[in-house]
């Protein structure tokens, strides 16, 4: 377990090196710079102005010089300056950060607990009308663009009956605990029917599965009890392809959910990648990306030591 857990962490820091070196790159290609955007702002900056700023940040360099300098720089614990926010990049990221977990965590566990509970009660009697129910909810989730059910919640709860505030992330000095609690049930809720109608189908498909294999028939001759089967033996089973896309997602959740945090005004991570691409503001932009990447190799990592727990026939070694 020591050496797999060892060498996932090598083959993850060659991951984030190779993807750190790709983004940069297109990044370094893309047309115009930093001092072109204040030249832009500064009608009056003359040629020579602008070829000594670029010789201060470095960007007269070839892009392996400027890369190299980058990566040392980044390995040494200095991420950079935020162009955009004039601040360092750590300061910047962090209340994305911090935005998007509550966001997140909380719309994902709430997929994963009522696409359990949906995909159980539509597998123990396929084709029956809880199913019929359970699959039209999945197949809509799924449908339905999530820009237009979270303008209809907007209409809905915001301006029709005005239980919740439409878009935000608090009042003005006041951060308090509900406050926050409703500024974020909208975006949540969004997020968390989105999502749950494709985990319902993954748990509602390898449930079936599962329940017509020998060993759940051996246990019903053996006078186990139903909900015994279904919540030790079937579902210990079925959960090994749903930790999968479990992992899968939350690793896209944290850089993926631009369109619900711009329709909710949330500054979560998706909207600070998006914002600083247009903006041109590299540094922040690199590290967004390069932690998104992270978060996802974390909880494939993750999934893999889940396999293990959930059926002792597989080894990792």
């Amino acid at each position: 377990m020591a050496s797999f857990i060892t060498r996932r962490l090598l083959q993850t820091f060659v991951v984030l090196l190779v993807m750190s070196f790709v983004v940069y790159g297109l990044m370094g290609l893309m047309p115009g710079d930093p001092v072109d955007i204040m030249a832009a702002s500064q009608p009056g900056m003359t040629p020579e102005v602008m070829a000594n700023l670029r010789a201060i940040y470095g960007l007269d360099q070839p892009l392996m010089v400027r890369y190299a300098r980058w990566l040392m720089a980044v390995l040494s614990g200095d991420f950079g300056f935020s162009r955009t926010h004039a601040r360092p990049v750590l300061e910047v990221l962090t209340p994305a950060l911090l935005q998007t977990c509550k966001l997140m965590l909380a719309s994902f566990t709430l997929s994963v607990i009522l696409s359990l509970i949906l995909g159980i009660a539509s597998a123990l009697k396929p084709g029956g009308w809880v199913d019929g129910f359970v699959s039209l909810f999945a197949f809509a989730g799924i449908s339905v663009p999530i820009f237009w059910l979270a303008l209809v919640l907007i209409l809905t709860f915001a301006v029709g009956l005005q239980w919740l505030p439409a878009s935000g992330m608090g009042q003005v000095g006041n951060f308090g605990f509900w406050d926050q609690v409703r500024h974020l049930t909208l975006p949540v809720l969004a997020l968390t029917l989105a999502n749950t109608g494709q985990f319902t189908r993954y748990v509602r498909a390898a449930m079936i599965e599962t329940l017509q294999m020998d060993f759940v028939r051996t246990a019903r001759a053996k006078g186990v009890g139903s909900w015994r089967i279904i919540l030790i033996h079937a579902l210990r089973n079925a959960m090994v392809p749903f930790v999968t896309i479990m992992a899968l997602s939350f690793g896209s959740l944290f850089s993926g959910a631009l369109v619900t945090e711009t329709m909710f005004a949330q500054m979560g991570m998706g909207k600070m990648i998006y914002d600083s691409i247009l903006s041109n503001d590299f540094n922040l932009a690199l590290i967004g990306l390069l932690f998104a990447t992270f978060t996802t190799l974390m909880a494939n990592l993750l999934a893999d030591l889940a396999y293990v727990a959930l059926d002792p026939r597989i080894r990792l070694e």
